[in-house]
């Protein structure tokens, strides 16, 4: 099971690494500055949130709870956080209304903290 979980988080830190370079390369010129640095906001979440969540996985045998939830949530919410992100951006600039997107971004944050909390919470505990 934690294959999965490292194959998914690598995929997105890939991702991530390319939508980074596409953003400096080729997005900074299409984009008003707002619009570019929500964009670079979105990249480093997606970065650095897949990379624990990668880093976890690879010792998912140290920990003596369960992590498939845990894992669950914090890549749902980093693809929601930083997914809802790239959407009002491509939204903003194909003119498109954005008023059922700009609630997810929050959601995703609050799933990513609220897994974070959980899994330092089990630490301790256990």
């Amino acid at each position: 099971m934690h294959k999965q979980f490292v194959f998914f988080s690598g995929l997105a830190i890939m991702i991530s690494i390319v939508l980074g370079a596409m953003g400096a390369h080729v997005l900074k010129s299409m984009l008003n500055p707002d619009q570019f640095n929500s964009f670079e906001v979105a990249v480093k979440y997606q970065g650095f949130l897949s990379m624990g969540v990668f880093i976890l996985a690879l010792n998912i045998e140290q920990f003596s709870f369960s992590m498939k939830g845990i894992l669950t949530a914090m890549l749902i919410g980093m693809l929601l956080f930083s997914g809802s992100i790239y959407l009002l951006i491509a939204f903003k600039t194909f003119h498109l209304p954005t008023t059922f997107v700009g609630p997810i971004t929050p959601i995703g944050g609050l799933v990513t903290i609220i897994s974070w909390c959980i899994f330092l919470y089990r630490l301790i505990k256990n």
